[in-house]
């Protein structure tokens, strides 16, 4: 009887130990959400990443431009 509690106490703190780690090991999904919003933005990704967003839509722009002239040109 006396190794059956002893096995039941090794299960029972394996069990407690492990349910332990799993929920420090969860994180808050808004909580790390906004970390790593702010880790970015002092980072500069988030500029970098609108300045890169920025040059695309200019060049998509310029190239509208020149189709636009392209076919002003061909109309005339």
């Amino acid at each position: 009887m006396k190794r059956w509690y002893q096995k039941l106490g090794a299960i029972g703190a394996t069990a407690l130990l492990s349910s332990a780690l799993l929920m420090a090991g969860c994180e808050g999904t808004e909580t790390r959400n906004q970390v790593d919003d702010t880790v970015e933005e002092l980072a500069g990704k988030k500029q970098v990443d609108q300045m890169k967003a920025m040059k695309e839509d200019l060049e998509q722009i310029q190239t509208q431009q020149a189709d636009r002239l392209n076919q002003l040109q061909t109309d005339d």
